[in-house]
């Protein structure tokens, strides 16, 4: 009880208060095949030395960016971070922000955030933009929401070639709220189907138009969609033309979704400024065009001007229940990731239009010097020829799965078995490949050797 503030008495008087007898009737809700039964087997009690030793002998098992090659993408991106990025970040005005919940006293969390909505603004070629969300999963199905509430309509239209996470999120955000959720298929290049996607929205007739049309640009598959044709057909259908980037890097080199006549660009930042940290935590964002303001989920911060005329901020918008009637609201979002965005802002700062366009200029030069070489194997091909960034799918003669173990011990962290999407099968031996400015030409050379070896 060295750490329990509570004794016996303490205990059960709590039990009886809440009408059990143990500690274990709280868990009967449970079933019992997943209860743990007995005591969970710890080993004997460790001094903090003995510990940190244990530990970091179990960290060292783990293989990470740091440790291996790695050409894993998929949503999380390596890319490399400046120093300047987190020591700036590490000073306490930054470290500490928060959600004011009285936003004008802190007038440099709300400075940094405006910063972060009119970088995101203009690296997206959008009009306004939220002060962030979650992740780009979960903004996805924001923007799910958000086109219902918009068009008042209840179906919406997604690209299979949307990362499969996103849309597994989107459709848990919708399950119980009666909006139906259809997807279009890809072309054997790997892009959006159009010619789908219009036999889709003319479908259901003018009772069952759609809502939206969500595409991912660069898609899942790497491939570079036709967001202009995206575009003309679905504004033909009055639905609202949403574009995911999923690598918000490659709109270093890439027009915006706003060039492309997109009503609203969401996704995932981390790439701009964080490291994959083992998975997290990672930053949504949202920008879209200014006449869906009032529409947007979250918070917007503003700029004004006080009664002496100098500068200051505002929170111009905050939709969410806490803050105004529940039928009012847009969302229950409870954080703008803060922190993360400000290291986006700082990172967006640091590098600069020509900064973040050299970045994607080398992503792109690597990943294309790793698909040609890739092809080049025996038994290997590139399996779609649509136009990409810096991820690409290759097709190994022997399944992905075994390859992407074989390349581990190879200390290389390899493509994403696209057989864990697919249930036919016709992607098991298919592996989408990542290249970043992080990775060398040696490291590329070895990877192709390595590959030649193990995809046997």
């Amino acid at each position: 009880m060295r750490y329990f503030p509570q004794g016996e008495q303490d205990l059960r008087e709590m039990l009886a208060a809440v009408g059990v007898a143990s500690p274990s009737d709280l868990f009967l809700s449970i079933p019992e095949t997943l209860r743990v039964q007995g005591d969970l087997c710890l080993p004997p009690a460790q001094s903090e030395m003995e510990l940190r030793r244990t530990m970091g002998r179990m960290a060292a098992d783990n293989a990470s960016a740091a440790t291996h090659a790695c050409f894993l993408g998929a949503g999380a991106y390596n890319h490399y971070i400046p120093a300047a990025v987190w020591q700036i970040l590490l000073r306490s005005e930054f470290y500490t922000s928060y959600t004011p919940y009285q936003p004008e006293i802190s007038q440099g969390t709300l400075q940094a955030t405006f910063e972060f909505q009119s970088l995101i603004a203009a690296l997206t070629e959008m009009e306004i933009s939220n002060a962030s969300l979650y992740d780009g999963a979960s903004a996805l199905a924001e923007g799910v929401l958000m086109s219902a509430r918009v068009t008042r309509r209840s179906r919406v239209v997604i690209s299979r070639a949307v990362h499969p996470h996103y849309r597994q999120v989107a459709r848990s955000y919708v399950r119980n709220m009666g909006i139906e959720i259809e997807e279009v298929g890809c072309t054997p290049d790997g892009r959006t189907d159009l010619t789908a996607l219009r036999g889709i929205l003319e479908s259901g007739g003018a009772s069952a138009m759609p809502a939206m049309v969500a595409l991912q640009n660069p898609n899942f598959f790497g491939s570079l969609e036709d967001l202009a044709g995206a575009a003309g057909v679905t504004h033909a259908s009055g639905a609202l033309f949403q574009v995911v980037v999923n690598e918000p890097m490659s709109l270093g080199l890439l027009h915006g979704p706003g060039h492309y006549g997109a009503d609203v660009a969401l996704g995932e930042a981390h790439a701009l400024g964080t490291p994959m940290s083992l998975g997290g935590p990672f930053l949504g964002f949202m920008a879209a065009r200014e006449s869906l303001l009032r529409q947007m989920p979250g918070r917007l911060v503003g700029e004004a001007i006080d009664a002496g005329g100098r500068r200051g901020y505002v929170l111009t918008l905050s939709t969410r229940e806490q803050h105004i009637r529940r039928e009012k609201a847009t969302s229950n979002i409870c954080t703008n990731q803060g922190l993360i965005a400000t290291a986006a802002a700082i990172y967006m700062s640091l590098m600069g239009r020509a900064g973040m366009r050299d970045v994607a200029i080398q992503c792109h030069s690597k990943a294309l010097h790793a698909s040609r070489l890739l092809a080049r194997v025996p038994g290997c091909c590139q399996r779609f020829s649509a136009p990409f960034f810096n991820e690409f799918v290759i097709d190994m003669p022997v399944d992905a799965e075994t390859v992407a173990r074989r390349l581990l011990d190879e200390g290389i962290i390899g493509g994403l078995p696209l057989g864990r999407y697919d249930d036919t099968g016709a992607l098991s031996r298919s592996m989408l490949f990542c290249a970043t400015e992080m990775n060398t030409l040696a490291e590329i050379e070895h990877l192709v050797d390595a590959v030649s070896r193990v995809a046997r």
